[in-house]
Formats: structure tokens, C-alpha cells, sequence
């Protein structure tokens, strides 16, 4: 059975370590044949109930997503927050600041597809792990939440 759509927030969640990151799945990273010196890559991410990912960009990537299940809270750059489900497609612009990537459900995990469009270059700098760059200030909050479980 589907979770029910819940709604939207009054106000936009702040980043908290404390709740479950996401799990990324690289499906594939390939070169871009007609379009020298660019590659395509997907992942299959899932954030578990209540799970967050942190205030993010990707690399100088354009990123496509689509949301396969569950809710997700999303918001990029100044823009409000949305609430995205199943079938609902948001993209980020190279440069794009995450700002929120939260599950919006509590029992239900939420997963989405995203495709990244980058440099080759790129890719082969940082690896498929990398193109996730998360703002430094929360790698921080995250090691010291780690130290403290």
C-alpha cells in the first residue's frame, strides 16, 4: 500500500545529522559519444523514513531527477521548498545549491532516479562517489554526529 501524500511543511527544515542519510547506487557512468568530453551518470538513491541528505551541489553537473516512490521535501538555491511523489521531476542547473533533500514520511522510504550530466573530467577526478558535494560545514556536523553514536 502507497503512503499517503503528506503535506507540506510551514516551515523549512533545517539540516539535522542525527537522521539517516541516503543510499546511492550508481547505475551507470558512461561517456557521451556525440558530445566529446562529456559523460552521463545515474543513480538510484533511496532516503529511508525521515532520512535527509545534506545541503548539497553536484560538480558543476545539470542534474535530471524523477521520483519513482514515497515524498520527498526539496528546494534549491532561494526557490520555495516543494513536495515532490511519484511521477514529479525536478532538474538543477550546474552550479545548483540542494538546499533540502528530506524525506518527507516517516515509515516509508522515498527513491528517485537522478541523472548527472558533467565534464569526463570531472568524473574521472572525483569518481561516481565525489559528484555529491556536500557544503562543508555539514561534513562537519555529520563527523561529530558519527563521534557521538
Amino acid at each position: 500500500m502507497a503512503p499517503s501524500k503528506p503535506t507540506l511543511p510551514s516551515v523549512e527544515p533545517t539540516y539535522d545529522p542525527s537522521r539517516p542519510l541516503a543510499t546511492v547506487q550508481c547505475l551507470y557512468n558512461h561517456l557521451i559519444p556525440n558530445v566529446p568530453g562529456k559523460s552521463i551518470v545515474a543513480y538510484l538513491i533511496t532516503l529511508p523514513p525521515n532520512g535527509s541528505t545534506p545541503p548539497h551541489s553536484h560538480a558543476g553537473a545539470f542534474v535530471s531527477a524523477h521520483i519513482l516512490s514515497g515524498y520527498m521535501l526539496n528546494a534549491m538555491n532561494d526557490d520555495p521548498m516543494e513536495l515532490l511523489g511519484p511521477g514529479d521531476d525536478f532538474f538543477e542547473h550546474p552550479g545548483c545549491h540542494h538546499r533540502i533533500s528530506d524525506n518527507a514520511c516517516a515509515t516509508e522510504p522515498a527513491t528517485f532516479f537522478a541523472s548527472l550530466v558533467l565534464d569526463t573530467k570531472t568524473v574521472d577526478e572525483l569518481g561516481v562517489e565525489g559528484l555529491t558535494v556536500i557544503d562543508d560545514k555539514y561534513m562537519e556536523m555529520i563527523a561529530n554526529a558519527q563521534k557521538k553514536s
